[in-house]
C-alpha cells in the first residue's frame, strides 16, 4: 500500500545535467558561458499543490570530473537577509537549499543571499547501529552535535514517514564544498527594486561517497540522483508578513514537508547535450 506522503512518479521532476565544457569558477556569476550551456529547470512549483511559484526561480546543474555543480536563478524584488553566522538556522531568512538522497541517508544545505551556509547530514536511526556502514566514518550519537528529525518536539514530521527519526549530524561539512552568491541590486534596501540573486555551488564527489558508497563516483552517462532544490521565502515586505512562509521546488511534495526523499526529483547526468 503506498504511503499517503508519496506522490506518484509522473508529478517527480527530471533534469539532465550536461558535462561542463570548461572548468567552472565557483564565484556566483551565471553569467558565463559554461552556465548558458546548462539546461536550465522549469519554473519552480508550491511545495504542496504543485502550482507555479508568483516569483521565478530556476536552478540548472552541471558536472566534471571534479564535482557536480548547481545553480540558481531567483526572482525577489526586496532581496533580504539576516544571518551571518555559518550555521545559523538559515530557513528564517529567504533562502535555496539542495538535498541529496543516499543510502539510508541524505544532505541537506541551505544558502541565504549573505552566502551564510548551513548543512546536516541525515541518519535513519534504524539505519546507525554497531557495525553499520557509519560506524567507520565516526558518525558518533557521543562525540558528535546531533538533533533529531520526526521526534516529539517535530510534531508536522512526527510518525509520518514510514523510516521514522532520523538522526541529524549538525557539525558534518561536505567534503570541499564551495558556494557563492551574487546580488542584482541591494541588499535589505527597501527603496530599491531589486532584480533578484543567484547561487553557484559545487559539490565535490568524495561528500557522494559517503552519501552513496554503492554507486559510481564521478557518474558515467545515463547515471541519476535523487536530488530536491528548494525555495523557501519569508514573504515579509515592509516589515510585515504579509502571507505564511511559501515552499518551491523542482516539484510539489504534497505537503509542506522538504524531508521526503522519495518525492526528489531526479538528476540525470549526461556526457553531451
Amino acid at each position: 500500500m503506498k504511503a499517503d506522503y508519496l506522490i506518484s512518479e509522473d508529478r517527480i521532476a527530471h533534469l539532465n545535467c550536461h558535462r561542463a565544457k570548461e572548468k567552472v569558477l565557483v564565484d556566483g556569476n551565471l553569467e558565463k558561458p559554461v552556465w548558458k550551456e546548462a539546461e536550465k529547470s522549469s519554473r519552480f512549483v508550491d511545495l504542496v499543490n504543485g502550482e507555479q511559484a508568483f516569483l521565478n526561480t530556476q536552478a540548472a546543474a552541471l558536472w566534471d570530473n571534479e564535482a557536480l555543480y548547481i545553480g540558481f536563478w531567483i526572482e525577489e524584488p526586496l532581496v533580504r537577509a539576516s544571518l551571518t553566522e555559518r550555521d545559523s538556522l538559515i530557513w528564517l531568512d529567504n533562502d535555496v537549499e539542495v538535498f541529496f538522497d543516499g543510502e539510508d541517508c541524505y544532505y541537506e544545505f541551505e544558502i541565504n543571499a549573505y552566502g551564510t551556509v548551513y548543512e546536516v547530514f541525515f541518519i535513519y536511526q534504524d539505519a546507525l547501529k554497531k557495525g553499520s556502514r557509519f560506524e567507520p566514518l565516526k558518525f558518533d550519537l557521543y562525540n558528535r552535535e546531533v538533533d533529531v528529525l520526526c521526534g516529539f518536539q517535530d510534531a508536522s514530521r512526527f510518525k509520518k514517514h514510514s523510516r521514522g527519526r532520523r538522526w541529524a549530524f549538525m557539525d558534518w561539512d561536505f567534503p570541499g564544498l564551495k558556494s557563492a552568491v551574487k546580488v542584482d541590486g541591494k541588499i535589505n534596501d527597501p527603496s530599491s527594486v531589486d532584480k533578484g540573486w543567484t547561487v553557484e555551488l559545487a559539490f565535490p564527489w568524495e561528500g557522494f561517497k559517503i552519501l552513496s558508497p554503492g554507486k559510481t563516483w564521478p557518474p558515467k552517462e545515463g547515471d541519476s540522483l535523487r536530488c530536491q532544490l528548494f525555495r523557501f521565502e519569508a514573504l515579509r515586505y515592509h516589515g510585515k508578513t504579509v502571507n505564511e512562509s511559501a515552499g518551491w521546488a523542482l516539484n510539489e511534495h504534497g505537503s509542506y514537508d522538504s524531508h521526503i526523499p522519495e518525492n526528489f526529483a531526479y538528476l540525470h547526468f549526461r556526457e553531451s547535450r
